[in-house]
This record gives structure tokens, sequence and C-alpha cells, in this order.
């Protein structure tokens, strides 16, 4: 169970903009390899509440370069997916 006092200890200051703090959203992320693009939506991140600038997960990260990868093995040329953990 999360307190409100961990999801304080959780933002972070923008490294971008130096003036945001970052807290829980949904981004859209665009990955290309090649000729291939593959864009997901609705991707959990924390998201900083001046500039929009986002920080994924490791874990989320690795999900998403995966999928990714099998996209382009399967001759993708363009896919749009949403976000399923």
């Amino acid at each position: 169970m999360v307190t409100g006092l961990q999801d304080k200890e959780k933002m972070m200051e923008c490294v971008i903009c130096k003036q945001g703090k970052t807290g829980p959203g949904k981004v859209t992320v665009t990955l290309q390899r090649g000729e291939a693009i593959i864009v997901f939506k609705k991707v959990p991140a924390d998201v900083c509440d001046n500039c929009g600038e986002y920080y994924l997960e490791e874990q989320i990260t690795e999900q998403l370069l995966d999928r990714a990868e099998s996209a382009v093995k399967n001759g993708t040329e363009v896919e749009v997916l949403k976000f399923a953990a």
C-alpha cells in the first residue's frame, strides 16, 4: 500500500527544466529503428508538471524495447499499441 508520504518521496525535481516536480502520469512513447516506427500509448511514467519531460521505470523501458524488437523482427514498418503491463 502506498501512502501520501511515499508519493511525495518519489517525486523528484526535473533534470531538464530544473523547476518542475515529477508525478505519475501516462505518456506516448515513439521508438524508431531503421525504417520501423513503433508508438506506445498510455505508458505509465513520472511526468514533469512544468515542462512535460517524462521518466520511465527500468522495467517499463525493458518491456517497450522487447516489444519493439519483436515488431521489427516481424517486419513492422509502423505500429501503434496501447501499453499493457
